[in-house]
């Protein structure tokens, strides 16, 4: 199935209590398993949506032989949050927040997700990342969810020799509870040094004043990026924190933060660390008014520093996030394989399935801006909605189309404005897709629809995605529970919309890519269980070798294994994307954003491990949505996904699955760009 394909759906579906299953049959909702709190027992649409301020910033710095840069301290904390409606049990989290009360501009709150950090083009953004999940007494905190120490992971209590490895183990161990490792990754920062970008072995733990003998307070790569750090920007790494610096180049476009920390981003974003990166101005931001020429007024204010208490938004960030929940407000995630329901024990060392990672997760509650199911109160006009799909594995399709008399037009993606506005309420059934991690910039005119209270719906499933039509390719998600976001509250205008019509928008070029140098043959794969019937063990990257016209063969990299991909700096090269599993994956690129160039249908042996290239199908061209710059694709089974991209920024980065159970389970893989640098770590060469 085509990505386009999502957008037909069977009338008699969308509001049935039934739903069509792949094999034709019709079979009740069921509540996805999670928690012991039922999520149809939580209210609806009771608390407010929060829409984060700006981060403030300790000052606006000079440094010799550049302009000025924005300097923050931002912390990691642990903290109570009412994400449950007021009068249910409050939820313990992890969050972002100004690690020291000289910030100034914006209130001084954690929170999951954490304020938006507003940047501008060509202006860089020097933050000190700060590690400080310990309690009152200084005493490090344990994970709040359960830590599978058998996978390749960060690995502290491995110390030095053993950080960043797969520990081997007798028996099956417990979780682990020591100190947790952080390392933060800014989402979609093209053009960052390696030393900035998070890479997933350069994390560290908190300066807690216990942590256990013989364990590594740092991964492999933490020292090798502190020592450059200090010789690009003379900044000092102190204990338990890094400092890194982002130079703001690349287009004005919709970015994230979150953690990355080598096999536990999946529990380390979970608990709530994330947050919203907004890049602004440069030539990336110069859209017009196709009817005057002028400037074009797009929906605004957004959250900004110095705000006065009580002002009107008219640009919003919503990072919609599927979460479980138990009875006393706690955060649930599976703490057994058996929760996958595929193997059920014994695990090591009778099995080679890990006893606590799970392939996939899906909350069954879905909350926006960290609230379940709020409500935002919007005029009859127009808004400007930066939307992030935040969830661990879960596709969602949004659906307006609940909305009477609603305008949906799509200008943006991850990697800026669109080369031209897409109407979704003509041309998509005012539905949108995101897959995990991807971001998409939406103009929604509320001007005629009557005032009262309308449902954003969500039509993805609870399950895997793999394409197709909801309802008919797939269950669609529970219609009482996460087949809803939020609520918007329509009145009355309360003063004249003078925005331009997004019709009239003309909207910035991306700049032209370079020729190719070469192509790349990658793959996507899953690998099966050699103990346990039908049990993924992992999942994995790869390369493909040989002429796909005829016939393939693939072969599977590791996390530890010797890097292939390794452009010149400068290079452009098209990566050819081949997904062999029965599942599509959003996959990331760090360092570089991209142009989607088209897709085809593909014709895999696994038995063989071959494939070839379906000689019936013609090679399909990208959504919309999907044009100008990304650097999140969905690359569909039994297909090849197409990117071109360009290496601009020499270092050491990492490409992978964001569907982030795999990433932490092998479908992630370093990659460099230009030659080995001098005294880098030999883990991976």
């Amino acid at each position: 199935m085509k990505r386009r394909d999502f957008i037909r759906i069977a009338s008699a579906c969308s509001v049935s209590a039934f739903i069509h299953t792949r094999a034709g049959g019709i079979r009740l909702f069921a509540q996805i398993p999670g928690g012991t709190l039922d999520p149809h027992l939580i209210p609806k649409f009771r608390a407010p949506l929060l829409i984060p301020p700006a981060m403030p910033r300790v000052a606006k710095r000079h440094v010799a032989g550049a302009r000025s840069i924005d300097y923050y301290e931002i912390a990691v904390r642990q903290f109570e949050q009412q994400v449950l409606p007021p009068g249910m049990p409050m939820t313990t989290v992890w969050g972002y927040g100004p690690a020291t009360d000289a910030a100034r501009g914006g209130p001084l709150v954690f929170n999951a997700p954490s304020l938006t950090i507003e940047a501008k083009f060509n202006t860089p953004v020097r933050i000190k990342w700060i590690n400080q999940l310990v309690d009152s007494s200084g005493q490090y905190l344990p994970h709040l969810l359960p830590v599978d120490p058998t996978l390749h992971w960060a690995n502290p209590p491995g110390g030095v020799d053993g950080r960043d490895m797969r520990p081997a183990f007798a028996s099956t161990p417990e979780r682990y509870s020591g100190p947790v490792p952080l390392v933060t990754h800014v989402h979609g920062a093209a053009g960052v040094g390696d030393e900035s970008d998070g890479y997933a072995e350069a994390w560290f733990l908190p300066d807690a004043a216990n942590i256990p003998g013989g364990y590594a307070a740092e991964g492999t790569w933490y020292d090798f990026f502190k020592s450059k750090a200090f010789a690009k920007f003379g900044v000092e790494w102190e204990r338990g924190s890094a400092t890194f610096q982002y130079p703001n180049l690349n287009r004005a476009s919709t970015l994230w933060y979150h953690d990355h920390a080598l096999g536990m981003t999946r529990l380390n974003v979970y608990a709530g660390p994330a947050g919203f990166y907004l890049l602004r101005g440069g030539p990336g931001d110069d859209v017009v008014d196709g009817r005057t020429g002028k400037s074009a007024v797009l929906p605004g204010p957004a959250p900004s520093l110095g705000d006065a208490p009580g002002r009107s938004y008219f640009e919003i960030p919503l990072a919609i996030q599927d979460r479980s929940f138990n009875s006393d407000g706690s955060l649930f995630y599976p703490d057994t394989r058996a929760f996958f329901g595929d193997a059920d024990g014994p695990y090591l060392p009778e099995s080679d399935v890990p006893p606590i990672w799970n392939p996939e997760f899906f909350g069954n509650t879905l909350m926006v801006n960290g609230r379940t199911w709020p409500f935002l109160d919007v005029e009859q006009r127009r808004y400007r909605l930066r939307l992030l799909n935040g969830c661990q594995a879960r596709f969602v399709i949004l659906d307006f189309s609940r909305i009477a008399g609603v305008r949906v037009t799509q200008i943006g993606n991850e990697g800026g404005f669109l080369p031209e506005p897409f109407n979704l309420t003509d041309k998509a059934d005012n539905r949108l897709l995101l897959a995990p991690a991807e971001r998409a910039d939406v103009i929604v005119d509320f001007s005629n629809v009557p005032r009262g209270d309308y449902v954003l719906a969500n039509l993805g499933p609870d399950e895997p995605f793999a394409g197709g039509a909801p309802g008919e390719d797939f269950p669609l998600s529970d219609p009482e529970g996460t087949g809803q976001v939020l609520q918007f509250r329509v009145s009355r205008r309360s003063s004249p919309d003078k925005t331009t019509a997004p019709e009239d928008l003309v909207l910035p070029l991306p700049q032209a890519l370079s020729q190719p140098v070469r192509t790349r043959r990658l793959v996507l794969a899953e690998a099966m269980s050699g103990s346990v019937d039908d049990a993924p063990a992992a999942a994995l990257l790869g390369i493909v070798t040989g002429d796909p016209e005829t016939g393939a063969s693939w072969q599977t990299r590791s996390w530890m294994d010797p890097i292939t991909e390794n452009p010149s700096v400068g290079d452009t090269e098209i990566w050819e994307i081949y997904n062999t599993t029965s599942d599509a994956h959003p996959i990331h690129i760090h360092e570089t954003t991209f142009q989607v160039l088209d897709r085809q249908e593909t014709i895999v042996d696994e038995t063989e491990g071959t494939v070839r290239l379906d000689d019936d199908d013609e090679a399909s061209e990208p959504e919309p949505g999907e044009s100008g710059r990304k650097d999140t694709v969905i690359a569909y089974p039994d297909e090849v996904t197409r990117i071109q991209l360009q290496f601009n920024t020499a270092g050491q980065y990492v490409w992978h699955c964001h569907i982030v159970e795999h990433e932490d389970n092998e479908m992630m893989r370093p990659y460099r760009v230009g030659p080995l640098q001098p005294g880098q770590p030999s883990s991976v060469a």
